[in-house]
């Protein structure tokens, strides 16, 4: 049977790439190639396709679109299968990747794809209902996790941090209430626990954000990265 696939990849380089690997890959059929979410969006929509395969970052934010659009799909098209491709081993994307499961799912590093039979895998394995990660990340989870429960981040709710990790991408309160579907005002209650939990309590709001976000992205080991806070 082919496997019919709809890509979601900004850059032109990589998009060429990926789709040259696909035409030679026998039973698998690309029926299109969007640069941006609402596009990726309204072809999964118009050609219902087995797997989506996307980079994580998209127009029109560049920050996290084809997580988010892996979890919609989750509750819209169940049956669809999402590989996520990415330049960065992040943990914070994969827990969120599977948090509901990983039934279709896979995430794998753009750099460490060796061959075209590689990506074939994985798609084969999210539509036949499995789940694929590159080992990195797996190894990455693990760190972090490690960090974690040696920190203070060990004693926040997995909630807590997901919040903490939205404040620290730059998110405003009113804007994290609508990303999780929460009242703002439950958005506040949590970020209050947060602030408690980390002994920030004595600081102004702004101050306490910022030193809250410096202090998740330490213990991800992301303050490397060439990103804007």
């Amino acid at each position: 049977m082919t496997l019919r696939v709809v890509l979601g990849e900004d850059n032109f380089l990589a998009r060429e790439g990926i789709e040259s690997l696909l035409a030679r890959l026998e039973g698998v059929e690309l029926v299109a190639s969007c640069t941006d979410l609402d596009s990726l969006r309204a072809e999964i929509e118009r050609t219902e396709p087995d797997v989506v395969l996307t980079d994580i970052r998209l127009p029109p934010s560049l920050t996290d679109e084809g997580i988010r659009l892996a979890a919609e799909l989750r509750e819209t098209h169940p049956k669809i299968g999402v590989v996520v491709l990415s330049q960065h081993a992040e943990p914070f994307y994969a827990v969120t990747l599977f948090a509901s499961g990983s039934y279709r799912r896979a995430y794998l590093l753009k750099e460490r794809l060796q061959d075209a039979h590689e990506l074939e895998r994985a798609i084969r394995e999210v539509a036949g209902g499995g789940a694929l990660v590159d080992p990195r990340i797996v190894d990455e989870l693990l760190t972090a996790r490690s960090r974690r429960e040696h920190s203070l981040l060990g004693s926040l709710t997995a909630r807590e941090l997901e919040i903490l990790g939205l404040i620290a991408a730059g998110y405003a309160n009113q804007a994290i209430a609508e990303r999780l579907e929460i009242s703002k005002r439950g958005v506040e209650r949590h970020i209050n626990s947060i602030f408690a939990k980390l002994h920030l309590g004595d600081a102004q709001d702004l101050s306490r954000r910022v030193s809250a976000a410096l202090l998740f992205l330490t213990e991800e080991g992301r303050l490397t990265d060439d990103r804007p806070l």
